[in-house]
């Protein structure tokens, strides 16, 4: 018993070692510009989703993938540049179309 309260201590001391010290440098923040572009999507809200409508927006954006968000869907909040996230609503009609 006694080890493990020693081994427990040393791993809270570890993570305080360097505490007081400077990290590395933080890499820059990612650009918002990137190969996605949202010049000219809201031209597609209204419109009904589907496969040739995405492949529309793929084409219009630039984006290298597509991303469909259904009501009420779960998706990460990543950023990713040469990501085109295009939800619908109950009706498979397009809401909104935004690179990221």
């Amino acid at each position: 018993m006694r080890m493990i309260g020693t081994g427990l201590m040393a791993l809270c001391l570890a993570g305080c070692a360097g505490a007081g010290e400077q990290g590395p440098d933080t890499p820059p923040a990612a650009s918002a510009e990137g190969p996605c572009r949202n010049d000219g999507l809201d031209g597609f809200v209204g419109q009904k989703a589907s496969a040739d409508t995405g492949a529309a927006l793929l084409k219009a954006s630039g984006a290298k993938t597509l991303r469909w968000g259904g009501p009420g869907m779960a998706m990460t909040m990543d950023f990713r540049p040469d990501r085109l996230t295009v939800s619908y609503d109950d009706a498979m009609v397009i809401t909104s179309a935004r690179c990221g």
